[in-house]
């Protein structure tokens, strides 16, 4: 019996890893939208801000796509600056139709997390 429960526990923990992966790959979008409103950054910048803000195991794999698909998109642009020592670096920043879609972005997230929140509490009683 005990073994079973052991196996369970590890059940349980590998499927919250996968929710807690997808729900946060879900929302990258927007923290990456909300990282370039305050400031510009450069690829690798970036994945190190947002990792150590959210504690978030990224690679350069899942976030070159995304900052890829956002400049394909207009939310963000991009451009080359030299370096006076090594390679140029990328640097991204938020387009003004990224700050009008963070807004929405920003509106919707607090609503929809907001009534989780509700029914999260409403549900522990």
């Amino acid at each position: 019996m005990g073994k079973q429960v052991s196996m369970d526990k590890k059940m349980n923990k590998s499927k919250i890893e996968k929710w807690n992966s997808q729900l946060r790959k879900g929302i990258l979008d927007f923290i990456i939208l909300l990282f370039l409103s305050k400031k510009e950054y450069y690829g690798y910048e970036l994945i190190s801000k947002i990792k150590d803000s959210l504690e978030l195991s990224l690679s350069e794999g899942t976030i070159y796509p995304l900052l890829n698909r956002l400049n394909h998109e207009k939310l963000i642009v991009s451009k080359w600056v030299e370096m006076e020592r090594g390679i140029p670096r990328k640097y991204y920043s938020i387009s003004e139709e990224g700050l009008d879609t963070l807004a929405l972005m920003r509106k919707e997230w607090l609503t929809f997390s907001n009534q989780i929140a509700k029914l999260v509490r409403r549900t522990e009683k």
